[in-house]
């Protein structure tokens, strides 16, 4: 009898045991658990305003593309799409205005162009040029006449900033560089017409 008392309580001391560890163990499944949540839930939000649209953003459709050795006139200022060089214009850094007809060509190759009003200041110049220093398929040029201080370009998409430290800027690169828009994604913005200040 007392020998079946002992194994009893010995059962029991045993079952009782290891609760606390499988309690342990749980609560670390459930801390880890939540890390989870959070860092999927931050990425989630990233990747939506990664995707949200820019404000101001101009759409364009129906452009077309065919190829012309002769002056081509554009329906926006500058051109974001249409008829165009067969020549594409070398992506880089110009510190002249350049044909409308080969930047045109570059767009349709995924290039982003970026024009400033020919008086904006150097230091404005100079922030342009940093931002845009190192993309592929990235322009930046002068242009007479701008309805803007600063005037972004892609094919089919334009986006009229206020300066060269307007925050959509680098949005607008990011999304329409080689974009989903692009007629021709992946094919060269070099080898083409133009001598860039800066590649």
């Amino acid at each position: 009898m007392g020998k079946t008392l002992k194994t009893s309580k010995s059962s029991s001391a045993r079952r009782r045991g290891p609760a606390p560890r499988r309690r342990s163990w749980t609560w670390a499944w459930v801390g880890l658990a939540a890390v989870g949540i959070i860092v999927l839930a931050v990425l989630a939000v990233q990747s939506i305003q990664q995707s949200a649209d820019i404000p101001g953003v101009q759409f364009f459709t129906n452009l077309t593309f065919a190829h012309s050795t002769g002056t081509v006139k554009y329906a926006q200022t500058p051109p974001v799409g249409g008829d165009h060089s067969p020549t594409v214009l070398n992506c880089g850094i110009y510190d002249q205005a350049v044909p409308n007809e080969n930047a045109v060509h570059s767009l349709e190759h995924g290039a982003v162009w970026i024009t400033y009003q020919p008086a904006l200041s150097q230091t404005a110049v100079n922030q342009l040029r940093g931002l845009v220093r190192g993309h592929d398929h990235v322009l930046l040029s002068p242009f007479p006449n701008l309805p803007a201080p600063v005037v972004a370009s892609g094919w089919g998409v334009q986006l009229q900033l206020t300066g060269a430290d307007d925050p959509r800027l680098p949005r607008f690169i990011k999304k329409y560089e080689q974009g989903p828009q692009t007629r021709e994604p992946g094919a060269e913005c070099r080898g083409g017409a133009g001598t860039p200040i800066q590649q």
